[in-house]
């Protein structure tokens, strides 16, 4: 019999599968990654007409490539697009030329520090044609002519990007979003699709409270499109999370989001915190992945971001060491198993009423200490219990409790549902 496959090596065999298409902020690139992560869930994709205006922005041309290479003059592809998608400039113009090196080297990008690794590099908004390749590969070659020929069109298209929804018991919803756009990135782009995507499958089996929406969108032009197509429905939307970097093997990191005391900062504080996990709670800015679009003042959402390693924290963010041995099934399993762990708790924390406020209520006499005979953290679960009646007027949640008392969520959350079912508090 073969051994079964954990959760971290389908999310890392994901990323295998993934990993050779070329992705950009549009394209067939982004279709056919959606096609693949939709063998996995139910996706509704949304395809946005070049042109569209989305809040300041405006939905660029399409671009797609074919075949791209430079060649020596016996013919051979000295750097070959079917070799890495990461070889040519994102949104490189067309060209077929003959010329010099010294011509070439104008359009030519590599990493003069790591001279073996290729680069990844783009131009979205300016036409624009380049390579990119190793240092190495630039060095070996020789002066002389030089056949060069990018295969791709800009185009008015579409732009594309996909959603899937986990429906809970209220309408307010979760967001979790990943970006699309990053060609073969290992790291940066597709462990943060494959852990949304193993995530959504885990809430799948549950019955959440809050509904959960799963965005795969492209970076910054994407979640603007998101953003201007549900301007009207932001109320909606209570808390949210950006999943990026995810997959590498350092300790996770936690950016906080605009407000820094969203309701999703202190969970993710206080889970990781519990948890005993390497980590890093750090401060917003206005630089890095999307959580800047959703905590843009005008909407000012609830959204963090997580990582591993944060963007441009490691010497092979955007280059072709971002390859999958970077990434681990183990560190994706970590990210995964803490959202589920944080949206637990997100889940849970709501706020109670005592009704029987007037002194403590006499719990012996409804059973609640005799339920908790033989249990080895009773008084701990005693305690909880007081907490929750103390600290249930309607304005503390149950992780004020927990934070305040110093006591486990999880204990916290188990005495609320026993006073619940003894009728001595509400939601």
């Amino acid at each position: 019999m073969a051994p079964m496959t954990t959760a971290g090596e389908e999310m890392h065999a994901l990323v295998e599968r993934l990993y050779p298409l070329c992705r950009s902020i549009t394209g067939d690139g982004v279709r056919a990654t959606l096609e693949i992560v939709g063998e996995y869930l139910p996706l509704q994709v949304h395809e946005v007409p070049t042109g569209t205006q989305v809040l300041d922005w405006t939905v660029p041309q399409e671009w797609n490539i074919r075949d791209a290479y430079i060649a020596d003059a016996a013919g051979n592809r000295v750097v070959d697009f079917a070799a890495s998608s990461l070889h040519v400039l994102g949104y490189s113009v067309p060209v077929s030329a003959t010329m010099p090196l010294t011509e070439l080297r104008e359009h030519l990008h590599t990493l003069p520090d790591h001279p073996g690794w290729v680069p990844y590099r783009t131009s979205y908004y300016t036409p624009e044609w380049g390579f990119c390749l190793a240092q190495e590969t630039l060095d070996a070659l020789p002066d002389g002519e030089y056949e060069v020929r990018i295969d791709s069109t800009l185009a008015d298209g579409h732009l594309t990007y996909a959603e899937h929804v986990v429906p809970g018991q209220v309408a307010d919803e979760v967001i979790v979003s990943c970006h699309t756009c990053h060609p073969s990135l290992a790291n940066d782009n597709l462990a943060g699709i494959a852990v949304a995507t193993f995530l959504a499958r885990a809430l799948a089996q549950e019955t959440p409270y809050y509904t959960y929406r799963f965005i795969y969108a492209p970076g910054t032009i994407g979640a603007i499109t998101w953003l201007a197509r549900n301007a009207e429905r932001m109320e909606q939307v209570k808390h949210g999370l950006v999943l990026a970097c995810a997959g590498d093997r350092g300790r996770l990191t936690y950016k906080q989001s605009r407000r820094g005391d969203a309701e999703i900062d202190r969970v993710m504080r206080h889970v990781l915190a519990a948890s005993e996990r390497p980590h890093h709670v750090a401060e917003f800015t206005p630089y890095g992945y999307d959580e800047r679009q959703f905590c843009s003042p005008g909407f000012d959402l609830g959204v963090g971001s997580l990582s591993r390693t944060p963007y441009a924290g490691y010497p092979e963010y955007h280059t072709s060491a971002d390859n999958p041995d970077f990434v681990t099934p183990e560190a994706m399993a970590d990210t995964l198993a803490l959202c589920r762990e944080a949206f637990a708790v997100l889940d849970r924390n709501r706020r109670y009423v005592n009704l029987s406020p007037y002194g403590e209520p006499q719990l012996g006499r409804r059973g609640l200490y005799d339920s908790l005979g033989g249990r080895s953290d009773a008084k701990q679960a005693q305690l909880a219990m007081l907490w929750v009646l103390s600290l249930s007027e309607g304005e503390h949640s149950l992780l004020d409790v927990a934070e305040r008392s110093g006591l486990p969520f999880g204990t916290v959350a188990a005495a609320a549902d026993a006073l619940c079912g003894a009728e001595l508090i509400k939601a």
